[in-house]
């Protein structure tokens, strides 16, 4: 087993790696890597064509990982995901076949593409690990991290994540548009040896669960206890909060912050962390009343995290 000071010189290569794959974005590549570390799942909201099905990809490539994309459509079936059962004839028996879901990093694309019920499949795996088709349990292979894009809002065909979906996701992350500088730099590499095929396997799969298991350990300081637990209150009690914040969600952002923390070789976790992540971990788990629409909001903008919460709820 390798030492916490290797492991980590092995993540930060992987983040170079990301880096050198998702230009001008270090923000994104860094919440990628958090949500790796914490054993969480993604949810990528961004505009189709920057960079999603690539980072997906590059991630399980620099891990050494499998990696499967499964496309959400309309006529998606839950079986077409989990796997069926198929009676052999020539041994009498029953035989699972898996499906695709199977794999180190499940790339979800698209997944408010499909019903409710499809998507629904995807909540045991995510939660547990593991998949049940009758009644028969399958473990899945660790590390499992599902990364999910989602269209945005109002887009076409679309239907909107439920709440219990949502809150299986650790993180939820936007990419967005690269600045000039940046699109000059992809437009030149794309004529040149394509950015995925320089990434080289710089962790194992079983090194990443080494490293998940060292964030677990990482210490969280009392102060930091309180503060995530009055975060939570306060969602619990605002006047424009529909759904609030779940114990699931305040141990999300404490997974996070250890995540992090390790990320950035600290061996605790600080107010600065928690307040950072914030707005990722909690946002697309809440549920906002519009009053001036009389309407309900599926997930909190960003930075109404930061103008309601964060800005109001005391560090002491």
């Amino acid at each position: 087993m390798e030492t916490a000071a290797v492991l980590r010189e092995k993540v930060l290569l992987l983040q170079g790696a990301l880096n050198g794959t998702l230009l001008g974005k270090p923000v994104v590549v860094e919440r990628v890597l958090t949500c790796l570390l914490a054993g969480g799942h993604l949810l990528l909201e961004d505009m189709p064509g920057v960079g999603k099905t690539t980072l997906a990809f590059a991630l399980s490539k620099a891990v050494k990982g499998s990696f499967v994309r499964i496309q959400f459509t309309s006529d998606l079936l839950p079986s077409d995901i989990l796997g069926t059962r198929l009676y052999r004839r020539g041994v009498e028996a029953f035989e699972f076949l898996p499906g695709p879901i199977f794999a180190n990093f499940v790339l979800a694309d698209e997944l408010n593409r499909a019903p409710p019920k499809t998507q629904s499949a995807l909540l045991q795996a995510m939660n547990e690990g593991c998949v049940s088709v009758e009644r028969e349990t399958h473990p899945l292979p660790g590390p499992f991290m599902v990364i999910a894009t989602q269209n945005p809002r109002g887009y076409h065909g679309t239907y909107p994540l439920p709440e219990s979906q949502r809150d299986r996701f650790l993180m939820r992350v936007s990419i967005g548009y690269p600045d000039p500088g940046t699109e000059i730099r992809i437009l030149t590499g794309s004529r040149e040896q394509p950015l995925l095929e320089k990434i080289e396997p710089v962790l194992s799969p079983e090194q990443v669960l080494q490293v998940q298991a060292l964030v677990r350990g990482i210490t969280v300081p009392e102060p930091c206890l309180g503060y995530l637990s009055r975060l939570a209150e306060a969602t619990r009690g605002h006047a424009d909060v529909v759904i609030p914040v779940s114990p699931r969600g305040t141990i999300s952002l404490m997974r996070a912050a250890q995540a992090l923390a390790f990320l950035r070789g600290q061996d605790w976790v600080d107010l600065d962390l928690v307040k950072e992540l914030a707005p990722a971990v909690l946002a697309h788990r809440l549920a906002l009343r519009l009053f001036h629409q009389d309407s309900i909001l599926e997930g909190a903008p960003g930075t109404w995290v930061e103008r309601e919460l964060l800005q109001r709820v005391p560090v002491e």
